[in-house]
């Protein structure tokens, strides 16, 4: 089992362009009310340093790792929903929920079937359907099943992400706590958007959408270090 310690000097450094990007973006402060793509490259540039993050580690590793590769393109798809996201007062909202849709698809991939959990998958099905209930009321036309069909792959993703947890014992691994917290942190963001969008204003709803949601992608990120998949050193080997 690899030390938190180790895990922080090895990949910390990897990350420091992810927390300026972050930084900038919340320091910025950009009013939404203007979209532009200045706007828009300033939300996108902190997924697109998580992108980097992940090459990283070289295009051998994401090669041979195919949950690292899935998540790389759920971070490519995020980076397209950040963007339409810029311009939802302009009705790009929907195709926002699409590219994230899609983003939710390949995580849930990258974090695989086994073990299946599924008093996990049902805990997650409850909680979803509840959080469905409550948005229920305030949506009206296409969002009343596009909602619906959203937080069935974002629940799912959950799933995926928690079910492989194990926080004691021989078979925790840190990659696992940072997938399903990840996914979690993630759940937490939409859900405020979902609530802010159609419900009722939530108060510093942009700074924690937006805190929660950088968290969530670097988080699922890290999760990609160590795979999931038992395969051969990716390394190319020296010529004896």
């Amino acid at each position: 089992m690899v030390s938190p310690v180790t895990v922080v000097k090895s990949e910390g450094p990897k990350l420091v362009p992810f927390f300026k990007a972050t930084c900038v973006y919340f320091v910025l402060w950009l009013p939404s009310s203007s979209p532009s793509w200045v706007s828009a490259l300033i939300k996108c540039l902190p997924i697109f340093c998580l992108w980097l993050f992940l090459l990283a580690h070289g295009l051998g590793f994401l090669m041979a790792h195919p949950s690292a590769t899935r998540i790389f393109v759920g971070l490519v798809f995020s980076a397209l929903g950040d963007a339409f996201l810029i311009w939802q007062d302009q009705g790009y909202f929907v195709h926002g929920l699409l590219m994230f849709a899609v983003t939710h698809m390949f995580y849930a991939s990258a974090f695989g079937m086994r073990p299946l959990a599924l008093r996990t998958g049902l805990v997650m099905a409850v909680l979803s359907g509840l959080c469905y209930a409550l948005l229920y009321p305030c949506l009206t036309g296409a969002f009343t099943y596009l909602v619906g069909v959203y937080m069935a792959l974002i629940s799912f993703m959950g799933w995926r992400a928690v079910a492989g947890l194990q926080l004691v014992g021989t078979a925790w691994r840190w990659t696992e706590l940072a997938a399903g917290s990840g996914a979690l942190l993630f759940i937490v963001s939409d859900l405020t958007i979902a609530l802010n969008k159609f419900c009722f204003p939530v108060p510093y709803s942009r700074a924690l959408i937006m805190s929660t949601y950088y968290a969530a992608q670097m988080l699922i990120a890290l999760s990609a270090v160590e795979s999931r998949e038992p395969v051969e050193d990716y390394r190319p080997s020296k010529a004896k």
